[in-house]
Parts: structure tokens; C-alpha cells; sequence
């Protein structure tokens, strides 16, 4: 192959990851935190709901890691959640984007609510609480159920 031809080639293939590129940035900007942190906390809670609580914390924010150790949490975990069975349904209550928490540094989180149906726990509230991490990534800062 000549160099030009290559050069083009390789030219037109750079042209396209920048058109491309722009369009993904506009799409993710324009999804709401709310989105974002409710699709990192529908994976976390896939992780808990299979029993898999010491990948749920590998998976949590810096700030809860720092709170709470790796086996604090799976103790919590399969002493409270385990008990509860099998998730038979989970149905979103709300979500509200906030900048600031009791307890918890400055930041960017959204507190995501869920109606519940445990197997052994016909009606619980599940409150999950995503952050912005360090990384730009959302993930859970928090959980609590009652």
C-alpha cells in the first residue's frame, strides 16, 4: 500500500473517532445524575441480591470502604440481608439528586428509594445511596433497609 493511501486511511479513521467521539460525550452529559447513579445501584444490588457481599464492597465507593471494612460488611450482610431470601420484586419509589448528606463529606449523591418484596419480607423500603467516586464513577455510598 502506497504511504498516501495509508496516511488517508488512517486520516479518515481519525476524522471518525472525533465526530463519533463528541456524540458520546453529549449523550452521557445529558443523562441525569439520577439515571447515571439508579443504573451503578440496579448493578450493586444484582451483586447483594446474589449473595455476592464481598463484591458489593469491592464495588462501593471510597468513602463507604473507608467507613466500613470488607468483613463488617459481609457479616452485616448475611446476618441481615441473607435472611431475608430470595428478591421477588423491586420498584422504584424515587430518586433525588443531592450535594450534601448528614455524616457524609461534600459531594455529589443521589438517594434512590425501592419498594421491596423479599421472600421472607413482604414489604421493605431498600434506600441506596450513590456518589460521584474520585474516579467520575457512580457508586454506592450507602444502604440501609427497613
Amino acid at each position: 500500500m502506497k504511504p498516501i493511501k495509508v496516511f488517508l486511511m488512517a486520516l479518515s479513521m481519525f476524522v471518525l473517532v472525533l465526530l463519533l467521539s463528541p456524540q458520546t460525550a453529549r449523550t452521557q452529559s445529558q443523562q441525569k445524575p439520577e439515571e447515571l447513579a439508579q443504573k451503578s445501584a440496579e448493578a450493586w444490588l444484582a451483586l447483594t441480591d446474589s449473595g455476592k457481599y464481598g463484591e458489593s464492597w469491592e464495588q462501593a465507593a471510597s468513602f463507604f470502604k473507608d467507613k466500613v471494612s470488607r468483613d463488617q460488611w459481609i457479616g452485616s450482610m448475611t446476618a441481615y440481608r441473607s435472611p431475608m431470601g430470595k428478591v421477588l420484586s423491586r420498584t422504584l419509589k424515587g430518586a433525588s439528586y443531592r450535594t450534601s448528606l448528614p455524616n457524609a463529606p461534600a459531594g455529589e449523591y443521589v438517594v434512590i428509594q425501592y419498594n421491596t418484596s423479599f421472600q421472607n419480607q413482604k414489604d421493605a423500603i431498600e434506600t441506596v445511596t450513590p456518589m460521584l467516586d474520585k474516579d467520575g464513577k457512580w457508586r454506592v455510598s450507602g444502604y440501609y433497609m427497613k
